[in-house]
C-alpha cells in the first residue's frame, strides 16, 4: 500500500511540476512578448512570438471552451483509472511518467482556458510556419509519443489485464 502511495505521489509531484513550469513559461511570454514584435532566436527558423489560442491544436475548435473543459476532465479521469490499476512496480514507472506528463500539458492548458478564455501560445518555428504552441503542447506530444512506443514495444497486452475484466472465453 505504501509503494502505490508512493507512486501516486510521485506521478502528482511529477504533474505538479512540470505544470508550473508551463505556467512561469506563459507568464513570462505574456510579459516579454506580448505587444512586442517578435523575439528572434534563429533567423529565419525559430522565434518567440506571442499568441492567444482560444481554440484547440492548430487553432481548430475555436471559442469551445466548454468541450474542451470535458474532454481535459475525461483525460484526467481515464488516467486516475489506469494509476489507480496499475501495480505499484517499477516496471510500470515509465508509463507512469509519460501519463504525468500528458496530464501536466493537459493541466497547463486548462488553467489558460478557465482563467482567461483562451491559452497562451509562444514557440514559433517559422522555417516550416508551424502553427505557434506552448510549453503545455510539448509535454502532451512528447508524453503521447512516448506512450505509443512504449505500448507498441515495452509492455505486452497481458501486463494490461488489470485495468478491464476479460470475459471468460467458453470451451
Amino acid at each position: 500500500m505504501e509503494r502505490k502511495f508512493n507512486h501516486m505521489l510521485g506521478f502528482v509531484l511529477v504533474m505538479a511540476c512540470l505544470t508550473a513550469l508551463d505556467q512561469w513559461t506563459k507568464k513570462l511570454a505574456v510579459k516579454s512578448l506580448m505587444g512586442k514584435s517578435p523575439c528572434v532566436i534563429w533567423d529565419g527558423v525559430f522565434e518567440l512570438f506571442y499568441s492567444e489560442n482560444r481554440g484547440a491544436a492548430f487553432g481548430m475548435l475555436q471559442g469551445r471552451q466548454t468541450f474542451f473543459l470535458f474532454i481535459s476532465l475525461v483525460v484526467f479521469s481515464i488516467v486516475m483509472y489506469v494509476m489507480a490499476k496499475l501495480p505499484a512496480a517499477r516496471r510500470f514507472v515509465p508509463l507512469e511518467m509519460c501519463l504525468s506528463v500528458i496530464c501536466a500539458g493537459a493541466a497547463g492548458n486548462l488553467i489558460d482556458r478557465v482563467s482567461q478564455g483562451y491559452v497562451v501560445d509562444f514557440l514559433y518555428f517559422k522555417l516550416i510556419n508551424f502553427p505557434i504552441f506552448n510549453v503545455a503542447d510539448c509535454y502532451v506530444t512528447v508524453g503521447t509519443a512516448a506512450l505509443m512506443v512504449l505500448l507498441l514495444w515495452h509492455y505486452k497486452e497481458e501486463e494490461f489485464d488489470m485495468l478491464y475484466p476479460r470475459r471468460k472465453e467458453q470451451a
